[in-house]
């Protein structure tokens, strides 16, 4: 498996005074954000702070009001998010995207065959594909799922749904993959596992990662920007971040306290 390393300490993804509004309703307000390769780096905020939104303006999902989205330099604002796919951004949900009615391994299959430029077709077998079975193998491997390989996607469990999509995310050898609330609904145990399954498998990639729980945030990434009210408020390291008084009263508020 290829991956497309940023160069540690370059700008790969950056949001130049980004804007949206619904109608008469602003919900990004000339947003700056800088992402460098190699950073873990989470976005934060309460409820409403527009994090979805901007997950979805980078991904292509939505078009921007105005402003930049650039991705190793060059402009993805506006573009299909199958054509910000290719040019290295792959993201996971909110909510559990897979096909369940396909097994595991097809679901792997189907984002390694996109990489590799190949169609479903019904006059390809699939056991001509070599390469690209080989890479799913290694996929569920590394995802810790060999053992649901036949397993329809559909009967997994939660944690698991989110741990193949979080694979097929890579699956795409994404240069930048954004998670959000890769933990959500999972108990403490699933919540570990999940945080040391990132750090295994986004090796050597840079991630924009939106959570609401704290304590993977403080843990996993190494930069923290804090989004309200569709501004960023602060950005830095963790412990910066997390001593900030801005921060405290918008957001932290007396969990960060003792």
């Amino acid at each position: 498996m290829s991956v497309q390393v940023a160069q540690p300490g370059q700008p790969v993804l950056e949001l130049k005074a980004l804007r949206k509004s619904f109608g008469e309703t602003q919900i990004i307000r000339g947003v700056d954000l800088m992402v460098k390769g190699g950073q873990r780096h989470a976005l934060i905020g309460p409820n409403g702070a527009g994090k979805s939104t901007l997950f979805n303006l980078i991904s292509g999902h939505y078009v921007p009001t105005s402003g930049e989205i650039l991705l190793n330099g060059a402009s993805i604002a506006g573009l299909a998010p199958h054509v910000i796919n290719r040019r290295g951004l792959s993201r996971s949900f909110q909510i559990t995207n897979v096909f369940p009615r396909m097994s595991v391994a097809e679901n792997l299959r189907i984002s390694i065959m996109g990489r590799h430029g190949h169609r479903l077709t019904l006059f390809r077998s699939i056991g001509s594909l070599g390469a690209v079975n080989d890479e799913v193998g290694e996929y569920l491997e590394k995802l810790r799922l060999t053992r649901r390989r036949d397993s329809l996607a559909g009967d997994l469990a939660y944690s698991e749904q989110r741990i193949l999509e979080m694979g097929m995310a890579l699956a795409t050898d994404p240069a930048v993959l954004i998670l959000d609330e890769p933990t959500a609904g999972m108990s403490r145990d699933e919540t570990a596992y999940i945080v040391d399954l990132i750090r295994r498998v986004a090796e050597g990639r840079t991630l924009l990662v939106v959570e609401h729980d704290m304590d993977v945030v403080f843990t996993l990434c190494d930069q923290v920007s804090v989004l309200v009210y569709g501004e960023i408020i602060a950005s830095g390291e963790p412990a910066a971040v997390r001593a900030d008084k801005k921060v405290q009263e918008a957001y932290l508020g007396e969990e960060v306290q003792g």
